[in-house]
């Protein structure tokens, strides 16, 4: 017996790494244009340039950490006003669902930003390595000058990518010119650089490295789609009824009796996540319909019907057997899961919309001070103190004047000055104190509560805002 104990197996399975192969066709070219879409939306959002007035960046899509709010184009989002924030995750929630109900993961195979910048950098290492085979046999290849020059220029590019991905995204946090003054002459913020380089590490990772292992292993989605979806959802898949027996040989003895597929392996070679759709639903596939695109090609090559991978539903699989015609995408898209998604989904976003057009541009928020709750003066009079915050959205500073509605004749001042009107300044926010009082001879100076509406009006635009409070007395 051997005088040391045997080594367990190893249960570590090293990455297998995935050549995509070049394909062309009707979803390929749609990934194109998504990719084309996306990336340009992203890196050239920060330089749209909107006026603001003075006191701002004029920049149409600004996320202003240090004063809590977010600007896109004419929309202004204020700390309190974190519904609106709220109301579009849960409508980016409920449309991952929609989707995902109706159509399986288009999502991922389209949309994601790691299926996008991935497809980016295959893009730049097929530009560079070559094609599938080629690639294959780089990889193959002892390491030589020629592999040393063609793995570094890769890597370059892929990394100017990862450093435009991580400079877009700061962007996105303060004036774009501006910072990128700055970053030029080595005078930004540290938080710039280190977010920069954090991004373009991830970014030249995930995409040039890890690909579909971010897929399968750090993204949750995959194991949560289960539940988006049922036997009438569209998806990626394989209809084995009309391609097998499947085989090579067309001209051999038996021929006549194998199907469609002639294993040319088209569909495993083109797909990102490495898999063969003929081995049915898996947990990897991201329906990128790459492996469509593929099987259409070969089989208008060999003078067969296409179809034989597409987007179909499990429960059309009897009828199709049967010789029957799959149903209609229509069908299967307007059926009650999917029409619930619909409408939840299209209620909140109206609600959103009519939330926005309905708050106004100025506001006021009352805080009466309760130490001490009042206070009488020489004369017997009661005064009431406020601390009222008067809020300005528009882009220019605005005149404000205060007034109230009581029940009993009420009078107001402001602290710091005789008139009854105060000045904003642009996207800002004030805080006055502001002094109610009583007289000795009305009601309100005795009775423990009186209710009363302090106003505010903008001077220039008229519009007005109103908050509820209550005046304290005597017997309070």
């Amino acid at each position: 017996m051997s005088s040391t104990a045997e080594r367990p197996p190893s249960l570590y399975a090293p990455r297998e790494p995935i050549f995509p192969r070049r394909v062309n066709g009707w979803f390929r070219n749609l990934k194109w244009g998504i990719m084309v879409v996306t990336l340009g939306i992203y890196y050239l959002t920060p330089w749209i340039r909107w006026d603001r007035g003075p006191e701002m960046p004029n920049q149409a899509v600004l996320v202003d950490l240090a004063n809590a709010r977010f600007f896109f184009f004419w929309i202004e989002i204020w700390p309190h006003e974190f519904y609106f924030v709220a109301g579009l995750l849960i409508m980016a929630g409920l449309g991952l669902f929609l989707f995902t109900s109706a159509l399986g993961r288009v999502w991922c195979g389209y949309a994601c930003p790691q299926t996008v910048w991935t497809d980016l950098f295959i893009l730049v290492e097929r530009w560079i390595e070559g094609d599938r085979n080629a690639r294959v046999k780089l990889w193959n290849a002892d390491w030589s000058p020629q592999k040393w020059r063609l793995r570094v220029t890769k890597w370059a590019v892929w990394l100017l990518i990862g450093l435009a991905t991580g400079g877009a995204w700061v962007f996105y946090f303060t004036d774009a010119p501006t910072l990128a003054v700055q970053l030029a002459t080595v005078s930004a913020p540290a938080a710039a650089y280190i977010t920069m380089a954090i991004l373009t590490a991830t970014t030249f990772v995930f995409g040039g490295f890890m690909r579909e292992q971010i897929c399968i292993y750090a993204c949750p989605w995959p194991r949560i789609q289960g539940a988006m979806m049922d036997e009438r959802s569209l998806t990626v898949g394989y209809r084995d009824w009309r391609g097998e027996p499947r085989g090579k040989h067309r001209k051999a003895e038996g021929a006549d009796d194998l199907g469609d597929c002639i294993d040319c392996m088209a569909c495993v070679n083109v797909c990102p996540m490495g898999i063969d759709i003929r081995d049915g639903q898996q947990l990897e596939c991201i329906t990128c319909a790459l492996c469509i695109d593929a099987c259409d090609d070969v089989m208008a090559k060999i003078g067969k019907e296409r179809g034989l991978i597409d987007y179909l539903a499990l429960s059309d699989e009897p009828a199709e057997r049967a010789g029957d015609k799959p149903k209609s995408v229509w069908l299967h898209a307007l059926r009650p899961r999917v029409l619930v998604y619909t409408a939840v989904w299209s209620l909140i976003g109206i609600g959103l919309v009519f939330a926005l057009f309905i708050r106004s541009d100025i506001e006021i928020a009352t805080a009466p001070v309760r130490n001490p709750t009042f206070v009488t003066l020489a004369d017997g009079t009661i005064r009431n103190a406020y601390d009222v915050r008067l809020r300005n959205k528009y882009n220019t500073p605005r005149q404000f004047r205060l007034s109230l509605t009581a029940e009993d004749p009420l009078r107001i001042a402001l602290q710091g000055t005789n008139a009854l009107s105060i000045t904003v300044p642009a996207d800002d926010t004030v805080t006055q104190r502001v002094y109610v009082m009583a007289a000795p001879r009305f009601e309100a100076a005795t009775r423990p509560r009186t209710d009363l509406r302090l106003w505010v009006e903008d001077l220039e635009s008229g519009d007005r805002a109103s908050s509820a409070t209550v005046f304290n007395g005597k017997d309070s």
